[in-house]
């Protein structure tokens, strides 16, 4: 029975697919019927023809219909629902809108670029997530058209009567999967209930996990599925491993820091410890670099962001929280440190690069540790072009796990060069709820795991 819902979920996928193509390109936002006022906003930004997802999403939602939208990190999949929100907008309305998503400096990225793009409509966008007083968002709710907004906290005020949502004509849930991941499924269920019946729903993720399933068949009215590019094409990114000794991977990174030619670079660790001793090594090694993770306070990740896109530096070293949503640009080559347990999380890693027509290179160093999440990655996406780069002389350089109040080499783990400590991932959080703010919900992220496996092959990924 499930095979069968997979079939035609496939072939409607396909239809949406080859009735768009047939279409002729797009070159344009005017072809789309935007409002002149949005165009040339747009402009201003440097928006002049619409990507494939906005090509296809956009003409779909002015017509009121559910989507499903589906398309690589740096898709303009922002661009491509709020854009048509911005054009159905009524002024003096109440809340029409309500954009939810899985993280604090999501909703902060999305909440700006909305604004850019309506700057001549003035449209009355509201950011509403955590770790904030609520007081202030309380305010401005009484006025605010558009909510961006994370589920804690939207549920917060539901509950508090601080949200009239009775006018709401549309629903985004973006980063959708990733809000399933972070176990957010039940208080995404407890918004939506809270939403008129004939509201719109637009969903947008990297891929439609069981969970979204029970989304789109519980909440949405015959959705169209608008597929574009899954993956950045490889005549734009190139894709390396390296076999590395566990006690030589940070070694290796020096090493390749110092020999690639690159502008700016991204560093990602799966769990927040490796984060801060990776930054601080490199550091100690000459190296400037700056860091991003879960822990660190909202205004300090944004500020750290601001400064890397403005070449203050250009090595972040940084948790999963920067894979994907957050407004990074430009960056050159990514690093995957190590491996997070999380499949997916691979594509969101190296979609930080190569976006917009850029070229980029994504480069991972493999230990054992790491070969049975690779093999699932291969095995899930048969498509990435990933080869193996022979083994390179390089000097050895120390490396400090612990913080400076502890040892000074070794402590918990193996030896004094390079490499983890042992353990599990305890990968930095996002915000949102007081359970999830500062780290993943590890009871979700194990379920999740388990499911997952179940349908991936055992073999062992072989070393060179």
């Amino acid at each position: 029975m499930r095979k069968k819902k997979k079939q035609k979920k496939k072939m409607e996928t396909e239809k949406v697919e080859t009735q768009k193509t047939k279409k002729q390109e797009i070159k344009k936002f005017t072809e789309l019927n935007i409002k002149p006022e949005i165009v040339s906003a747009l402009n201003r930004q440097g928006i002049i023809t619409p990507t494939s997802i906005q090509e296809r999403a956009i003409p779909i939602i002015l017509e009121g219909k559910d989507l499903i939208g589906i398309s690589k990190t740096g898709s303009g999949k922002t661009a491509a629902f709020g854009i048509p929100i911005l054009e159905n907008l009524a002024q003096k309305q109440g809340i029409q809108s309500l954009i939810i998503t899985p993280t604090r400096e999501l909703a902060v990225q999305i909440a700006k670029v909305m604004k850019e793009f309506g700057e001549n409509i003035k449209p009355k966008i509201t950011s509403i997530y955590g770790g904030v007083a609520i007081n202030p968002q309380m305010d401005s709710l009484e006025t605010a058209e558009i909510i961006v907004g994370t589920p804690g906290r939207l549920l917060d005020h539901l509950q508090r009567g601080t949200i009239d949502l009775s006018n709401l004509k549309s629903v985004v849930l973006d980063e959708a999967d990733k809000m399933v991941e972070m176990g957010f499924i039940e208080d995404i269920e407890r918004i939506l209930g809270e939403t008129p019946k004939d509201r719109q729903i637009i969903l947008f993720g990297a891929t439609i996990s069981e969970e979204v399933e029970y989304l789109k068949g519980k909440f949405m009215r015959n959705p169209v599925i608008s597929k574009a590019e899954v993956h950045v094409e490889k005549d734009f990114l190139e894709q390396y491993y390296y076999n590395v000794e566990h006690n030589e991977k940070f070694s290796l990174l020096v090493h390749l820091l110092k020999k690639e030619k690159s502008d700016r670079i991204m560093i990602f660790c799966s769990a927040r410890y490796m984060v801060e001793a990776v930054t601080q090594n490199l550091r100690d090694n000459g190296v400037k670099a700056e860091m991003i993770h879960g822990k660190m306070s909202q205004n300090k990740r944004l500020g750290t962001i601001e400064r890397f896109n403005k070449d203050k530096f250009h090595i972040l070293v940084a948790s999963s929280v920067a894979a994907r949503g957050l407004d990074i640009r430009n960056v050159t080559h990514i690093y995957n440190y190590d491996l997070s347990q999380d499949p997916q999380e691979y594509i969101h890693r190296v979609g930080r690069t190569a976006r917009a027509g850029e070229k980029g290179k994504a480069i991972t160093l493999l230990t054992d540790k790491d070969y049975n999440v690779f093999n699932q990655i291969m095995n899930r996406y048969p498509e990435l072009n990933i080869e193996v780069l022979p083994n390179e002389k390089f000097e050895k350089v120390r490396f400090q796990r612990e913080s400076r109040r502890g040892p000074r080499y070794g402590g918990r783990g193996t030896g004094g060069y390079g490499g983890n400590r042992p353990g599990g991932n305890r990968s930095g959080g996002h915000g949102g709820r007081g359970r999830n703010s500062g780290s993943s919900n590890s009871r979700d992220h194990s379920r999740t795991r388990k499911s997952r496996d179940l349908t991936r092959s055992g073999t062992s990924w072989p070393k060179n």
